[in-house]
């Protein structure tokens, strides 16, 4: 009988040595992911969510449909995302400053905040929030994992909408004031993964995002497609930093009527879109229709960085542009620069107080489908203080067209001893647009990537400064009043926002 007792009390002590480290276990992989104070019983008998795997450091499970269905804070750390993530409606996630998310090639990762679900990723100048490649330093290429995907409830003018990319969530809806949560102080790396052919996610992707949303101090850099996108939506926008992306730098569609100011957008001289990439991409919508609301977003103080000028055996040939280091070999297909500002498909895109340089084609409104070009003659469509440098031409009517002739149907050639309408418009006295030959006209800095430390501010004698105007009914809200053209008054230290927060080498950074 004592034999049988002791053998009883091991094996109990031996349980019950087991469920204590059990209970540990779990603790220690939930602990990385509070509840916010929420009851996250979430109906499954009172248990936690739990959105990390293996160590406590992976995000996801690493299939497609992993959702978030609970409020949790993700602790400042490192963490590799594996899949696809959907942040659910009603769930927040919330991301401490200094955090660093590593996106999984295998897997594809991407995070996708659903209409109705919040992300909290407010980190700061000195603790940026960081989303990147989880390959080894070196190594790194766009596309090496998806991206970034906001949604929400504003308005677009395609009603509910499929995002864009392959993910199966909606955007969409008739609540302008939406709140998606916070992107700030945000870095977005060697995103845009083609699931498809020509199915890339962008490194920042927006979806009928609302006012509501806090969006500011955010750099998109080797992004496999468009740096930033947005699909409809209200939401407003200062400190954006495009950086070597592949395709367009800020891509605007169906009905986005936000306000952003203070942008840079860089390009490196071998990275380039078949689809050929512009600073500007605006579309009202695909087939150009004019239903409402219109694509009508405002821009001001943007600073577009070119293709020439960075490297004296600039060519625009897919000869010359071969990816170089960053070519990713994913099926994404190697073209050529076009435009700073592509305006097309009934877009009534306004810009204002910024500078372009370094283009093949300055500006291009295309009529192919819709009529972006009587937008501009009735003045639904406002370009202006802007100053252009360092084209090869100023204007083309007809995309993938490098010739300054009139076109009136964005197809063909109406009169070749015209210029083209897009030069015309641009040069019209009450526009206010100024044109220079030479980029080294604007004083400039260093504008150039490929040196060791660029600077794309205005030198003290640059005709940049005391030139902005804020008169224009557009700009009486939500901007800041200041003097100068373009992203930036200097690189003195009081002036340069890029400070402490940006990465311009994140190929060889230790995360």
């Amino acid at each position: 009988m004592q034999t049988f007792l002791n053998k009883r009390l091991f094996k109990m002590k031996t349980f019950n040595f087991f469920a204590k480290m059990l209970f540990v276990m779990s603790a220690v992989v939930l602990s990385a992911c509070s509840d916010n104070g929420d009851d996250n019983s979430g109906g499954g008998g009172g248990t936690t969510e739990q959105i990390l795997f293996g160590d406590g450091t992976q995000i996801g499970n690493g299939d497609q449909e992993f959702t978030i269905k609970e409020s949790h804070t993700l602790k400042k750390g490192t963490y590799v995302l594996k899949g696809w993530v959907y942040v659910d409606a009603g769930a927040t996630l919330t991301i401490e400053p200094g955090t660093i998310i590593k996106g999984d090639k295998a897997t594809k990762a991407a995070l996708i905040v659903q209409r109705g679900g919040k992300i909290m990723a407010e980190g700061s100048a000195t603790a940026p929030i960081i989303f990147t490649s989880n390959q080894a330093k070196g190594s790194r290429k766009p596309g090496d994992w998806g991206g970034v995907i906001l949604l929400g409830k504003a308005k677009n003018n395609g009603n509910v909408m499929t995002i864009e990319g392959g993910p199966n969530a909606d955007h969409g809806g008739s609540d302008d004031t939406d709140n998606s949560g916070v992107l700030s102080y945000v870095r977005i790396e060697f995103a845009g993964y083609p699931f498809k052919e020509d199915q890339e996610i962008n490194g920042l992707t927006l979806g009928s995002v609302g006012s509501g949303t806090k969006l500011d101090h955010i750099q998109v850099s080797y992004s496999n497609d468009d740096s930033y996108e947005w699909f409809g939506g209200t939401v407003s926008a200062k400190y954006l930093v495009a950086y070597h992306g592949w395709d367009d730098d800020f891509d605007t569609d169906n009905g986005f009527s936000g306000k952003l100011q203070f942008l840079l957008s860089v390009r490196h001289p071998k990275i380039a879109d078949y689809s050929l990439s512009n600073g500007f991409e605006s579309d009202n919508n695909k087939d150009g229709v004019a239903t409402t609301p219109f694509t009508s977003a405002v821009f001001s103080n943007v600073t577009f960085i070119g293709p020439i000028g960075q490297d004296a055996s600039f060519a625009n040939t897919t000869q010359y542009i071969t990816g170089g280091d960053m070519f990713p070999d994913n099926g994404s297909k190697l073209g050529t620069f076009q435009a700073a500002m592509h305006i097309r498909r009934n877009s009534r895109l306004n810009c204002f107080n910024s500078v372009a340089v370094g283009f093949p084609v300055g500006l291009i409104l295309d009529n192919e489908k819709g009529t972006t070009q009587t937008a501009a003659t009735d003045g639904n469509l406002k370009l202006q203080n802007l100053y252009f440098a360092g084209m090869t031409i100023l204007g083309s009517d007809i995309n993938k067209n490098y010739l300054d002739q009139l076109s009136t149907d964005g197809k063909t050639i109406s009169d070749a001893g015209k210029p083209s309408f897009s030069s015309t418009f641009f040069r019209l006295t009450a526009n206010n647009n100024k044109v220079y030959d030479n980029i080294s006209d604007l004083k400039l800095k260093q504008p150039n990537s490929l040196i060791a430390s660029p600077s794309y501010a205005p030198s003290a004698d640059s005709p940049l400064l005391g030139a902005a105007a804020f008169t224009d009914a557009a700009l009486q809200s939500g901007f800041d009043k200041v003097s100068y053209v373009g992203a930036f008054a200097s690189d003195a230290a009081a002036d340069n926002w890029l400070a402490g927060w940006t990465n311009f080498d994140p190929q060889n950074t230790t995360y």
